[in-house]
C-alpha cells in the first residue's frame, strides 16, 4: 500500500445513456444472428446508441453534471478534466476540452486518454497521481465513448457487442481518513495492436474513397484472441493491484470489470475465485 502521499477518494459519480435502444431483435434484421445466439455468447440483450446530431461530449457533459452534483461541487471548482475515450468529437481539440467549455470551467486543464477498453482506469490513475503529488486538489474523470460511430453494421462479430454511454467521477483529496484509492496498476502489450483496432483514419492510412469503401474506419476484431488475452491479462493485473494494496481477494466485496461480455466476466471470476454475485 502506498504511503506518504495524500489519498484520492471518489467524491461523486454520474452516468449517461442515450435514449435510443438497439435490441437483439433489431440486430436480427441487420445481420445473420438471433437473440438466443447473442445472449448465449455475450450475455447482452440490448445496447444504447447515440442519437444523430449528438456527440460524445454531450454524453460526457450529462454524466459530469450528475457527478459534480453528487460530489457537492460546482464546475468552477474543477481543476482538471481527464476523459478516457477513443471516439472524440474531433481529432483535436480533445473531447475533454470540448467538455470543459460546455461545463463553463475556466481555470482547469483538460485532455483525453486514448486507451480503449481501459481508458477510464488509465484516466483515473493519472488523476490519482496528480492528486497524490499535490498538483491538483480535485479532478473530473470521465469514461465516454460513442462506439456505434465506429461500427460496421454488417459485421456480426462486432456490431452486437458495442454501444454508447458515459460515466464520470469526481476525484478529490481524502480529508477524513477514508482509504480512497489503494493501488492502480496499468499495463499494455503492443504486440496485440491489430487484434482489436480501427485500420484507417490515422496518419498511417488517412481517409480516402478506398478506405471508406472497404469499411476500414470501423472496428476490426479477432474475437477469440481478444477473449484469451483479456481474461489472462485481467487476472494478472488484478492480482498485482491486490498485492500492491495489501488486500486479499476474499476481502473484496465487489469486482467491477470492464463490461465486454458475460463470458469474459465469468472466466475472470473463475480465475480469481470470486463468486459471480460479487
Amino acid at each position: 500500500m502506498r504511503r506518504g502521499h495524500p489519498r484520492s477518494v471518489i467524491l461523486g459519480t454520474g452516468s449517461e445513456l442515450p435514449s435510443k435502444v438497439m435490441t437483439n431483435a433489431a440486430l436480427e434484421r441487420l445481420v445473420d444472428t438471433t437473440d438466443e445466439w447473442i445472449t448465449t455468447r455475450t450475455g447482452i440483450k440490448e445496447r444504447r446508441i447515440l442519437e444523430e446530431g449528438k456527440s460524445n461530449a454531450d454524453m460526457a457533459y450529462r454524466a459530469s453534471v450528475r457527478a459534480l452534483k453528487d460530489a457537492g461541487l460546482e464546475a468552477k471548482d474543477v481543476e482538471a478534466i481527464i476523459m478516457g475515450t477513443v471516439s472524440p468529437d474531433y481529432p483535436f481539440p480533445s473531447s475533454a476540452c470540448v467538455l470543459e467549455n460546455m461545463l463553463g470551467v475556466r481555470k482547469a486543464f483538460s485532455f483525453d486518454v486514448n486507451a480503449a477498453c481501459s481508458g477510464f482506469l488509465n484516466a483515473l490513475a493519472v488523476a490519482d497521481s496528480f492528486i497524490r503529488t499535490g498538483m491538483v486538489r480535485n479532478a473530473l474523470v470521465i469514461g465516454s465513448d460513442a462506439l456505434s460511430r465506429l461500427l460496421n453494421w454488417k459485421d456480426r462479430s462486432t456490431c452486437i457487442l458495442f454501444g454508447d454511454g458515459a460515466g464520470a467521477v469526481v476525484l478529490g483529496v481524502s480529508h477524513d481518513g477514508a482509504p480512497g484509492i489503494l493501488s492502480a496498476r496499468l499495463r499494455t502489450d503492443g504486440s496485440y495492436v491489430k487484434t482489436l483496432y480501427v485500420p484507417a483514419g490515422g496518419s498511417l492510412k488517412p481517409a480516402s474513397l478506398e478506405s471508406v469503401r472497404k469499411n476500414e474506419h470501423t472496428i476490426t476484431m479477432n474475437g477469440k484472441e481478444v477473449f484469451k488475452v483479456a481474461v489472462r491479462s485481467m487476472e494478472e493485473i488484478s492480482r498485482e493491484a491486490l498485492d500492491e494494496a495489501g488486500v486479499e481477494i476474499d476481502e473484496v466485496s465487489l469486482v467491477i470489470p470492464h463490461q465486454a461480455n458475460l463470458r469474459i466476466i465469468t472466466a475472470l471470476a473463475e480465475r480469481l475465485k470470486v463468486p459471480c454475485p460479487k
